[in-house]
């Protein structure tokens, strides 16, 4: 089926809906007895958990939509949103605080798109990373909001600015041909973040996502990797370069599923500025040092895009509704977008899962690794691609498979023992507390200059 014909049939799925939901701001306390009101509407489908505290002790909140709340089902992808990384860009947790109502209410009408979207994917929606940023914000008022008003957290840091920079790391080793792909950690890291950021990094490191964006405000456009120009090191940090990564492609291909679904995203002249079909690279924009997109692609699996959602950083009460429709459908269909590419599962002679199995696709020079349990998932376009698993310990397998526009395509690897080496001790599969691994499991169905993200 045509992917227009596939983002229409959505649409009017999407259309059917007529439950009256509440276009308010929320205050922290407000946004947690909503979060557990959608839990407590749909409990079989969701789960609510704290990634950490704030500067300033509050808790920094998840809800999880899946058929198995807490368990990572094999070869499942798992998918996050994160809002209001900024306390006074206030949108995003607006709209994902709709979106987790959206999901719970059409799951029980037995909406099935909606139902086969949350049976198919682990979703996570962190509606705020920043709590305390936002009731700095609030308190003014969005009349009254300053520019940069709550936008850092409770120690006056930009927790965009706050992650380790791996990409100074990442352009120093494409000098010498090292890797641009899980990068490691300088030692000292963790002296040198905020709590909000070491509870994100420390929650990145204990789930194997595959796709997410953050929500922004101030602009409107869909932003992708890299945010950070290697002139920067020389030049001004305002200096715009066009840096992409090796999946250049796949990420604006990503980044056009947000803005073509959005209401008027795509059309390339918002808030004073424009972006043809409303996306941009982020360092052609103006570069950015130590940001969240780029530290997910550099030191994870996950390929994350900024979303950057209205003129206004903190619009009135009564402009929430229009934006929840403009948005509606684009957040649902970029969920969907992790259901692309291959996966499959990368196991011994024996079918035991091999954690950390590195794979490759010829003439992509970014690598993603296997999860706790041997599964994998690699976003990829459509096309025909020449793909190798390899493991400490195992001869490593090439396949050649072709991708096609819809579902993903499996590809699964059997490694033999390298009887040179060997193989290391893996522990057990499933012993994480917070992230729980289900046994057995079938597989499943198949913006203005000066602006600052």
């Amino acid at each position: 089926m045509a992917g227009w014909l596939r983002s229409l049939l959505g649409a009017l799925l999407l259309l059917e809906v007529a439950a009256a939901l509440s276009f308010l701001h929320h205050r922290y306390e407000e946004m947690v007895q909503a979060l557990f009101h959608v839990q407590s509407q749909c409990p079989y489908v969701t789960r609510i958990y704290s990634i950490g505290r704030s500067v300033e002790g509050r808790h920094l909140y998840v809800l999880e939509f899946s058929d198995y709340p807490g368990i990572h089902e094999p070869l499942e992808p798992e998918f996050k949103y994160v809002g209001n990384m900024h306390g006074n860009e206030v949108l995003g947790r607006e709209l994902l605080l709709q979106l987790s109502e959206f999901l719970c209410e059409e799951y029980r009408r037995g909406n099935e798109r909606i139902t086969r979207l949350i049976h198919d994917t682990r979703i996570h929606i962190m509606p705020s990373m920043n709590p305390d940023g936002y009731e700095v914000a609030a308190k003014q008022g969005p009349d009254s909001n300053g520019y940069l008003t709550g936008r850092n957290n409770a120690n006056g840091v930009d927790l965009n600015r706050n992650f380790p920079d791996l990409n100074t790391f990442m352009y120093y080793s494409g000098e010498i041909s090292g890797p641009n792909h899980h990068i490691p950690l300088p030692d000292n890291w963790k002296s040198q973040v905020e709590p909000e950021t070491l509870a994100v990094i420390q929650w990145i490191s204990s789930y194997n996502f595959v796709l997410s964006a953050n929500l922004h405000g101030g602009a409107v456009v869909a932003n992708y990797p890299y945010d950070k120009s290697q002139d920067q090191r020389f030049r001004s940090h305002r200096r715009t370069v066009n840096t992409p990564t090796p999946d250049d492609k796949l990420f604006q291909k990503l980044a056009k599923t947000y803005s073509y679904a959005h209401g008027w995203m795509h059309r390339g002249w918002n808030c004073g500025d424009y972006f043809a079909d409303g996306i941009t690279n982020g360092a052609s924009w103006y570069s950015l040092s130590k940001g969240m997109q780029d530290f997910n692609y550099l030191y994870t699996n996950c390929f994350e895009i900024t979303l950057e959602l209205s003129c206004n950083k903190f619009p009135p009460e009564e402009d929430l509704e229009r934006q929840w429709m403009a948005n509606r459908e684009a957040l649902v269909a970029f969920i969907e977008e992790v259901h692309q590419g291959i996966k499959g599962m990368v196991s011994d002679e024996n079918n035991n899962g091999i954690t950390g199995a590195v794979i490759s696709v010829q003439g992509i020079s970014h690598d993603i690794t296997s999860g706790d349990m041997g599964d994998y998932f690699r976003l990829l376009l459509p096309g025909t691609y020449t793909v190798t698993a390899s493991a400490e310990g195992y001869q490593p397998q090439t396949v050649t498979t072709t991708v096609g526009p819809a579902a993903p395509s499996l590809v699964h690897f059997q490694l033999k023992q390298d009887v040179v080496r060997k193989p290391p001790e893996r522990k057990a599969s499933g012993t994480r507390t917070n992230n729980k691994v289900l046994p057995k499991k079938v597989v499943p169905r198949a913006t203005r200059r000066g602006t600052q993200r």
